[in-house]
């Protein structure tokens, strides 16, 4: 019932995850990303438990194989998962779990993966992956929401989108884009809507906040 990317961006070094699905909230439950180490998607019968331990494991120098080996092996539901992840060094590694829901698959690409369930074919997918190697000149954020975009002319979900999210991490510990929509009739033309917004005011704001190298920790 989701189609997602994760990604990091050669240039910036900048890692994402952006998502779209049938249902409310996709951001809060299948998205998940840090700074410096890496992203995760974690969907189809969602475990968020998946994305969490990976992201640690990630952030303790684990590749994105070894995370997504490791946290499959705690999950007796393996079967009905499907996980997506890129860590810091661009390494990809995904799982689709027989028992997902039809059309279901993954397709690695260059620094970013894609997966999805419950789609009219791989056909999602394709040109999702498509997008994001066509646009490597691009900022992170921007090329997450055109492969949304793209997969959904594709087809996306076969019960149509609800909630999209488009989440990015640069080098600080907050995000530098967390564009979400939780429960829209026209999901994917308020996510045009709102990362023009971005662009435009929201972005400037963010670049102007604190950085941790002037802000020490608490002793």
């Amino acid at each position: 019932m989701t189609f997602s990317i994760v990604a990091r961006c050669v240039r910036t070094g900048q890692v994402g995850v952006a998502a779209a699905t049938a249902v409310q909230a996709v951001g809060k439950l299948a998205c998940h990303a840090i700074a410096n180490a890496g992203a995760v998607a974690s969907q189809a019968l969602t475990n968020p438990y998946l994305a969490y331990d990976g992201l640690r494991l990630l952030e303790q120098d684990a590749s994105a194989e070894d995370a997504l080996r490791r946290v499959l092996a705690t999950d007796m539901n393996a079967a009905k998962r499907q996980v997506g992840i890129v860590d810091k060094q661009g390494r990809t590694a995904a799982w689709t779990g027989p028992d997902t829901i039809k059309w279901s698959g993954h397709i690695p690409g260059h620094n970013c993966s894609v997966q999805g369930n419950r789609l009219p074919g791989p056909q999602v997918l394709e040109r999702a992956l498509e997008s994001m190697h066509a646009t490597e000149h691009l900022d992170l954020a921007e090329r997450l929401t055109l492969a949304l975009l793209a997969g959904d002319e594709a087809g996306g979900d076969l019960k149509g989108e609800r909630s999209v999210n488009v989440l990015v991490f640069a080098a600080e510990e907050y995000a530098l884009c967390d564009i979400r929509v939780d429960d829209h009739d026209a999901p994917m033309q308020e996510l045009r809507r709102l990362f023009k917004v971005y662009q435009e005011k929201i972005l400037p704001n963010v670049l102007g906040l604190p950085k941790r190298a002037d802000i020490p920790r608490p002793g």
